[in-house]
């Protein structure tokens, strides 16, 4: 593990000094080491690859497990390597910096590297890495740069650790409630838990950044659906985050006697539960629109073969981009719900357990990565974010805008998950080229 003193205790000075000048688009376009980036994303696949497995057999690389640790030690290796200082802050956060001029704030770009359980390559991971080769690339074409160039690798994306979406980079945009630290999962504390990254929870509120610390941030991220792969269109330019609410729903029925007690009789907590679940389908479906509507968890008391069920808890959600809608969801959903109650005898309660509000991308960034594409010859497509990141909490503290690259079969969060190294290649390049686009503007 990784001690907060040997963070503290890295050398002050910055990258060494050598001959720079400022980039323009009469200069040659520098470019990203694909080698050196696929070498690297293999390399990362290690820490979490099941026992005898391959970077086929895809990663479980939970926050705060030994493998997130080991890899995490890596990354800052890595970065260390190319001669940059890395520091973390009081939540686990991994910063990088390089460049610029006094007094100017910086932009930041990057990602994470914790998995959900049985995960995949590429998720989080390119957009981490491919951020050191955009600083490594500015290195290698000696750009002096008017804004420091800051990477992040996030601490805590996937909501697998303490049921927490985002959760770093959720309190460095300020989303910070008393008694968040004494949150317990799996039997330990988070304080704990961000020991173990060698944040220090004793100073939380130090890893909070206020609006106009950064000039700008930008994440490039595997697309996690289809749509650019059945296009066969290399970059999407994403035009806003979907929000969402989630909820726990308890089902109360009354355990009985699967043999004795008539049809008739029955207060069956498990049919509540199926209608229910139908009921979100159907809500979800019958709206025109890109809304979707999930039941992705449920677990039935007492779960014997001859017991009928008296209890059910499900996780409920619904996204889309518009806040309105989202609500007119749950209401629609919680009136389905009373009469599914009334129906099967039973009793249904919704409780909050998660909720994002839809976050749209900063149209002056958007154009800057539409420009970065257009100098490299890619096609885009706009297209919203089905799935949140941490782009959308740091949309509260500076423009943000997100940068999809094709994931093949629109498959993500599995082992089988997979974009093209070419794809990566092209991805990577277009960040850098995105960044050089905003570091010439003083404001977006």
């Amino acid at each position: 593990m990784i001690s907060r003193r040997s963070f503290l205790s890295l050398a002050s000075a910055s990258a060494l000094a050598i001959p720079t000048r400022a980039w323009s688009r009469q200069s040659p376009r520098p470019a990203i080491n694909a080698a050196r980036l696929r070498n690297r994303l293999e390399r990362l696949s290690t820490h979490g690859r099941p026992a005898g497995g391959t970077f086929a057999d895809g990663v479980s690389r939970v926050a705060y497990s030994v493998a997130d640790l080991t890899a995490r030690a890596f990354m800052i290796d890595e970065i260390k390597s190319a001669d940059i200082v890395p520091r973390i802050d009081a939540a686990g956060n991994i910063f990088a910096r390089y460049g610029g001029q006094p007094n100017q704030p910086a932009i930041l770009f990057g990602s994470h590297i914790d998995s959900v359980p049985n995960g995949g390559n590429f998720d989080g991971d390119l957009g981490t890495f491919s951020a050191l080769e955009v600083i490594q690339a500015v290195q290698a074409a000696k750009i002096q740069t008017k804004h420091p160039i800051e990477m992040v690798l996030w601490a805590h994306e996937e909501s697998t650790a303490f049921g927490i979406m985002t959760a770093a980079s959720r309190i460095v945009a300020g989303d910070l409630q008393a008694g968040d630290m004494d949150r317990t999962w799996n039997g330990m504390k988070r304080s704990d838990a961000i020991k173990r990254l060698a944040g220090n929870p004793d100073q939380i509120e130090t890893a909070i950044r206020g609006k106009g610390t950064w000039h700008s941030y930008v994440e490039l991220h595997i697309e996690q659906g289809g749509t650019l792969d059945q296009a066969r269109v290399p970059i999407g330019i994403v035009e806003g985050i979907v929000g969402l609410h989630r909820y726990e729903v308890v089902i109360e029925g009354v355990a009985n006697h699967a043999g004795t007690t008539p049809m008739g009789e029955r207060k069956d907590a498990m049919v509540a539960a199926a209608q229910l679940t139908l009921a979100v389908r159907d809500i979800a479906a019958r709206r025109q629109g890109r809304q979707v509507g999930t039941v992705g968890q449920i677990a039935i008391e007492p779960n014997s073969p001859n017991v009928i069920p008296g209890k059910a808890t499900l996780s409920v959600e619904f996204r889309d981009l518009s806040e309105p809608v989202i609500r007119a969801l749950d209401d629609a959903l919680k009136t389905r719900a009373s009469e599914i109650a009334k129906e099967t005898g039973t009793t249904i309660a919704f409780t909050l357990s998660s909720a994002n509000v839809g976050v749209p991308t900063t149209s002056g960034i958007q154009a800057a990565i539409g420009r970065a594409a257009s100098a490299l010859s890619l096609q885009t497509r706009v297209l919203p974010s089905g799935a949140g990141h941490d782009a959308q909490q740091i949309a509260r503290l500076c423009p943000m805008g997100m940068i999809f690259v094709p994931s093949v079969g629109g498959v993500s969060h599995s082992p089988k998950e997979l974009t093209t190294w070419d794809d990566c290649e092209r991805g990577a390049n277009v960040l850098l080229g995105t960044v050089l686009d905003l570091d010439a503007r003083d404001s977006v």
